[in-house]
C-alpha cells in the first residue's frame, strides 16, 4: 500500500470476505490473501488523486460510463492509454466512417531481426468504446488536452518476444474482413480476459455460458450498463474485476513483465507531464484498462516512486503511421473474442443509449454523426465535482443486487424473432410464424435453464438455430449467420480521402476517367476502350501495377493481357480498391507514387539474399512491363549476369531458359540491337552451362526437366553465342564427357547426341528396339520415354522418333507387360513432361491416319525402306519427256523455231540416235567440249566415217555422261 495508512472504507466488505475465506477455505490460507488484497486493490485505485478509469476494450457499459464521467467532471487532461506516437493520427478519425485501426508500420527495420520486417501495429477504434468517447471529447472540446502515455510501437517490439508471440497466436482468419489487419500486432485499452484457464473453465461453466465473451455480456455488461450503476460503483467493480485476474494470473514471466513494464512506462510519462505543465491532477482523468487500474508497481500512482525506471530509447527504425479500415469480424479475430460479440456490443450501445438518454461524443465531420445546429460553444468550466468519497462502499449493494428485468426486453425479443425469420425466409429457409413463436418461446426457456433473468442475444442466436436450422444450409448463409447480420453485421469501416497517404489519392486521381466509387466496397466492372478513348492508357498502366502490388482480387483483368511487345486496344477490369484499401494504405508508406514503389520492390526482390539469376531475370521483365524505359532494365540484367556466373546448381535453369527466350525475342522485335548485358548473358551462359553439364547429368538432385533446361539453352542460344565468339567445340566436350546413370538422363543424353551429329537417328532407334528386346529394361522403359519427351524441348525435332518409340511399346509388348508400366507410364509423362506432351500428341496427329478405315492399310513411317538423300538418282528411260511433247506439239514447234531447228517431227517408229542430230547443229560446242578433253581431232567430212567412234573410245566417262545428259532432252 502507498501514501497514508490502510483505509477502513471497505471494512465490512473485508470482514465479510474473511469469513467467507474461512468457511469455505476451513482457516486462513491463500484465498483470504487473495480475496483481502483485492479488497486493497481496489481502496488504493480509488483513494488515488489522479482520477483512474478502468475500461474494457470495445465495451458498450464503458464508453457509457465514461460519456456520462466526461460531462460530470469536464477534465482539462486526458491520460489515454495508447501508443504515444500515434497521438497525431487522431485527429484524421473525423474523416473515417468506425471502426478504423490507426496503424503504425515499419517495412525496414534497423535494430530489430531483418526476418521480422515488415513490423506492424494497430490499434482499433469503434464508436462503442470509450477510449473513442475520450477521443472525441479531447479534441472537440476546447482547452482539453489529450495525452498518450503508453508504449511507443518501437517499445512493443522491444520488449514482446516475437517468438512467444507466434506460439501464442491463433491461427490467421480466412475471410477478407477478418484478415483486414493482416499480422499487425494488435494494442486494445483494457483486455480483461482471465488469464488462469482454470478460471475461465470454471467462470464458463457455472455461468452456463459457452465463451468469455457471453459470460462477459451477461455477468459485467449488462449490470454495468442499467441506469442504477453509478460512476462510483461502474469504478469500484472494474478495479475488482481488474485485481481477480491480475491476482490469478498464472506466472508467465515475460508477460508479466511486460505488463509491469507498460505500467511503470505509462505513470512515469504522467508524472512527466504534470511537472511539466503544472497541472492539478484532480482536473485529469487517467483512462486504463482495468488490468492496469489495479497493478501494484512501485511507480504506482502521482506519489509514486520516481526515478525508478528509466525508459529505453527507441531504435532507428523509421516509423510511418496512417489508418486503415477495422471491421467488428477482424476486431474479434484479433482479439480472441466470439463471432458477433462486438456486433452484439454495437447493439447494446445504440439500446443502451436510447434507454438512458446518455448523449455521446461525436467527432465533428464524423461520418454518420448528426449535424449540430450550430456552431460550438466553449465548454464552460463546470462546478467542481468532488472525488468519490472514500467511505463509500459501493461494491457490497452491486454485488448482492438482484437483477431487474426491464420491460422493454420482452417487445425487443418479440421484434427479433420476426426479424430473424424474415431472414430466413430470403436465405431459402421454410421459415413460418410458428418458427417465430417457437424462438421467443425458445428462447425464454434457455434464459430460464441458464438463470438468467433476461434472454440475452446469444440464448436467442442458440434459440434460432435450435427451431429454424434444418438438415442443410440452402443458402450461402446459416442461422447463426443470420443472426449476426441481423444483430449489426460486421461493419466495416473505411478511411477517407483526406486521410489517405498521398500515393493512394494519387491511384484514386489517375484513376478518375473511369468515372467509377471505387473508394466503395464491392467489385466495379471497368471497361476500358483505348482506341476511342486514348486517355484511358494512362489507367490500364495503374491498373497493371496494382494487378502487380496489390493482393489477387484487388484489380482482376477480365479480358486483355500485358506481354512483352504486345498491348490491348480493349480492356475489362474488376476493381475491388475499397475492399483492399488497407493494402492500397500500406503501399503509401512505402513511397508517393506506384512507380516508386514498384522500383522499390523490384531492386529489393533483385538484390535481396535469396535472389536467384530466375527471379532478377522476372524483376527485368516487370520493369520493361509497367515501368517501361531501359535505365532499370540494364542495370537488373547486369545484376543477373553475375548471378549466373556465380551460380553453382542448375535449379533456375527451366526458368532462365524461359523468360531469357522471352527477352530475346521481345528486344529483336523492339530494338535496333541487343542491349550489350543480353549479349554478354547468352554468351556467359552458354560457357557456364557446358561446364555444368556433365556434373548436372550425374547428380541425383538435379531433375530431368533441368538438364533438359540447361540443353535448351545451349541448343537455341548456339547461333547468337557463336557469332559472339564461344566455341562449338566446348559443347561436345562436355556431352562426350557426360555419362548418366537415370534412364531418362540418357535418353537425353541419346538426343543430345543425335542433335550434335555424333548419334544417328538409326542408331537411336536401333537403341530403341534394343531396350524394348531386354526383359530386364522393359520395367523402366517408361523413364526413357520420359527422358525423350523432356528432350523436345532442346531438340524438337526428334518428335516423329518419341511418337515412334511409344508406338513401337504398344505394339510390340504384350498385355502382360504392358498393362503394368501403363500407369507409370502416364504418371510419369504427367508429373515431368505435362507442358511437352501437346507438341508429341501434334506430331502424332501428323504421323497416324486421319480415319479408321485407312488404319488397315497404313504403313508407319519408321518401316518404310530407308532411301540416302545424296545417293545418285537412277536414269530413266531416254524418252520420257516424249509423252509430254506430243501432248503439247505446239510448245515444241515454238521453241525449234527459236533456235533455228528447221528440221520436223520424227517417226515414232524410226529409231534415231539422240544427240547426233544436236551435235551436227552445233558443231561449235562440240569443238569447245573437244579442246577442253584435249582432243586434237577434226570433224569428219560427211560420208567419212563415224567421227564420234574414236572420241567416245577415247573419252568413254565423257560419253556416257554426254549420252545421259542428252537423253534427258
Amino acid at each position: 500500500m502507498s501514501g497514508s495508512q490502510e483505509s477502513t472504507s471497505f471494512a465490512a466488505l473485508r470482514g465479510q470476505l474473511q469469513e467467507a475465506a474461512a468457511e469455505f477455505a476451513g482457516g486462513p490460507d491463500a484465498l483470504e490473501g487473495i480475496l483481502l488484497g483485492m479488497v486493497d486493490d481496489v481502496d488504493r485505485a480509488v483513494r488515488e488523486p489522479l482520477e483512474i478509469f478502468p475500461v474494457c476494450h470495445h465495451s458498450p457499459a464503458s464508453a457509457l460510463a465514461m460519456a456520462r464521467r466526461l460531462r460530470e467532471k469536464q477534465p482539462k487532461v486526458v491520460y489515454l492509454e495508447l501508443c504515444e506516437d500515434m497521438a497525431p493520427l487522431l485527429t484524421e478519425l473525423r474523416n473515417c466512417r468506425l471502426p478504423v485501426a490507426v496503424q503504425a508500420f515499419a517495412g525496414d527495420v534497423d535494430g530489430f531481426p531483418a526476418d521480422w520486417a515488415p513490423l506492424s501495429v494497430v490499434a482499433p477504434i469503434t464508436e462503442a468504446s470509450a477510449e473513442y468517447q475520450a477521443i472525441a471529447y479531447a479534441l472537440d472540446t476546447p482547452g482539453v488536452e489529450l495525452v498518450l502515455v503508453d508504449r511507443s510501437a518501437d517499445h512493443v517490439f522491444q520488449w514482446d518476444r516475437r517468438g512467444e508471440q507466434e506460439q501464442e497466436g491463433t491461427e490467421p482468419p480466412e475471410e477478407a474482413e477478418a484478415a483486414l489487419h493482416g499480422e499487425a500486432v494488435g494494442v486494445e485499452i483494457g483486455d480483461l480476459r482471465p488469464r488462469f484457464a482454470e478460471l475461465e473453465e470454471h467462470l464458463l461453466r457455472h455461468g452456463k455460458v459457452r465463451h468469455w465473451s457471453e459470460w462477459w455480456h451477461q455477468y459485467v455488461e449488462v449490470p454495468l450498463g442499467d441506469s442504477a450503476a453509478d460512476h462510483d460503483t461502474y469504478r469500484q467493480v472494474m478495479f475488482l474485476i481488474g485485481s481477480l485476474f491480475r491476482r490469478l494470473a498464472p506466472g508467465d514471466g515475460s508477460r508479466v513483465r511486460v505488463d509491469e513494464d507498460r505500467e511503470r512506462y505509462m505513470w512515469t510519462r504522467m508524472r512527466e507531464h504534470l511537472a511539466a505543465t503544472g497541472t492539478d491532477p484532480e482536473d485529469c482523468l487517467y483512462v486504463c484498462g482495468a488490468f492496469h487500474a489495479a497493478s501494484r508497481v512501485e511507480e504506482f500512482g502521482v506519489h509514486g516512486g520516481s526515478d525508478t525506471f528509466t525508459i529505453s530509447p527507441r531504435t532507428a527504425t523509421t516509423w510511418q503511421y496512417g489508418l486503415i479500415p477495422s471491421s467488428h469480424a477482424a476486431i474479434e479475430a484479433q482479439f480472441g473474442l466470439a463471432a458477433g460479440s462486438v456486433s452484439i456490443a454495437a447493439t447494446e450501445w445504440a439500446k443502451s443509449l436510447k434507454r438512458t438518454r446518455v448523449e455521446p461524443y461525436r467527432l465533428e465531420g464524423q461520418a454518420g454523426a448528426r449535424k449540430s445546429g450550430g456552431k460550438k460553444k466553449a465548454a464552460v468550466a463546470p462546478a467542481p465535482v468532488p472525488a468519490p468519497a472514500a467511505d463509500a462502499d459501493k461494491l457490497s449493494g452491486f454485488l448482492r443486487r438482484p437483477p431487474v428485468l426491464d420491460g422493454l426486453d420482452e417487445a425487443e425479443l418479440l421484434g427479433w424473432s420476426v426479424d430473424i425469420v424474415r431472414a430466413a425466409r430470403r436465405n431459402g429457409y421454410l421459415a413460418s410464424t410458428a418458427d417465430a413463436i417457437a424462438v421467443f418461446e425458445t428462447s425464454i426457456l434457455l434464459a430460464g435453464m441458464r438463470d438468467r433473468a433476461r434472454p440475452t442475444p446469444y440464448d436467442f442466436q442458440d434459440a434460432a438455430v435450435t427451431c429454424i436450422e434444418k438438415d442443410s444450409v440452402p443458402g450461402r448463409r446459416d442461422v447463426r449467420r443470420l443472426v449476426e447480420i441481423m444483430m449489426g453485421g460486421d461493419r466495416i469501416g473505411q478511411v477517407g480521402y483526406d486521410s489517405l497517404p498521398p500515393l493512394a489519392r494519387d491511384v484514386y486521381d489517375r484513376l478518375a476517367p473511369l468515372e467509377l466509387k471505387l473508394e466503395q466496397r464491392g467489385v466495379r466492372r471497368a471497361l476500358l476502350d483505348m482506341a476511342s478513348r486514348p486517355e484511358l492508357r494512362a489507367c490500364s498502366d495503374v491498373l497493371w501495377m496494382l494487378r502487380r502490388l496489390l493482393p489477387q482480387g484487388a484489380a482482376r483483368p477480365i479480358m486483355g493481357e500485358r506481354r512483352l511487345g504486345e498491348r490491348s486496344i480493349q480492356e475489362s477490369w474488376d476493381l475491388a480498391l475499397g475492399t483492399h484499401q488497407r493494402a492500397l494504405i500500406e503501399l503509401g508508406y512505402e513511397g508517393v507514387s506506384l512507380e516508386q514503389v514498384l522500383e522499390q520492390r523490384l531492386r529489393r526482390d533483385a538484390y535481396g539474399p535469396q535472389a536467384t539469376t530466375a527471379t532478377v531475370l522476372a524483376a527485368v521483365e516487370d520493369s520493361l512491363l509497367y515501368l517501361g524505359g531501359r535505365r532499370l532494365a540494364d542495370e537488373l540484367g547486369t545484376h543477373a549476369l553475375k548471378l549466373l556466373a556465380a551460380e553453382r546448381g542448375v535449379d533456375g535453369a527451366p526458368e532462365v531458359l524461359r523468360r531469357v527466350r522471352a527477352l530475346l525475342a521481345y528486344y529483336r522485335t523492339s530494338e535496333p540491337v541487343l542491349p550489350a548485358w543480353i549479349e554478354s548473358f547468352v554468351k556467359t551462359g552458354y560457357a557456364h552451362y557446358c561446364t555444368l553439364l556433365p556434373t548436372a547429368f550425374r547428380d541425383e538432385d538435379a531433375t530431368v526437366g533441368q538438364v533438359a533446361a540447361m540443353l535448351g539453352f545451349l541448343f537455341s542460344m548456339e547461333g547468337l553465342a557463336l557469332s559472339l565468339g564461344c566455341d562449338r567445340t566446348q559443347l561436345e566436350l562436355a556431352v562426350a564427357q557426360s555419362h548418366p546413370d537415370d534412364p531418362s538422363k540418357t535418353a537425353l543424353l541419346w538426343a543430345a547426341q543425335v542433335q550434335l551429329g555424333t548419334l544417328s537417328r538409326a542408331e537411336l532407334r536401333a537403341r530403341c528396339d534394343e531396350l524394348l528386346d531386354n526383359p530386364l529394361v522393359v520395367p523402366a522403359y517408361p523413364r526413357y520415354l520420359s527422358g525423350f519427351v523432356h528432350a523436345l524441348e532442346p531438340v524438337p525435332g526428334l518428335a516423329d522418333v518419341v511418337v515412334e518409340a511409344v508406338s513401337n511399346a504398344f505394339g510390340r509388348l504384350p498385355d502382360s507387360v504392358l498393362l503394368p508400366w501403363l500407369p507409370l507410364l502416364i504418371t510419369t509423362l504427367r508429373s515431368g513432361a505435362a507442358d511437352l506432351a501437346p507438341l508429341m500428341v501434334r506430331e502424332a496427329g501428323r504421323i497416324f491416319p486421319g480415319r479408321l478405315a485407312a488404319l488397315d492399310a497404313w504403313v508407319p513411317p519408321w518401316r518404310m525402306p530407308e532411301t540416302d538423300p545424296f545417293a545418285a538418282k537412277p536414269v530413266a528411260d531416254v524418252r520420257r519427256g516424249a509423252t509430254l511433247l506430243t501432248a503439247h506439239p505446239a510448245t515444241c514447234d515454238a521453241v525449234a523455231g527459236l533456235l533455228g531447228c528447221e528440221g520436223g517431227w520424227a517417226r515414232s517408229d524410226v529409231p534415231a540416235p539422240a544427240g547426233a542430230g544436236l551435235l551436227a547443229a552445233h558443231p561449235a560446242a562440240c569443238d569447245a567440249v573437244a579442246e577442253l578433253l584435249g582432243c586434237e581431232g577434226a570433224w569428219a567430212t560427211a560420208g567419212s566415217g563415224p567421227s564420234g567412234a574414236a572420241l567416245a573410245s577415247r573419252h568413254p566417262a565423257t560419253a556416257d555422261a554426254l549420252a545421259s545428259l542428252l537423253a534427258g532432252h
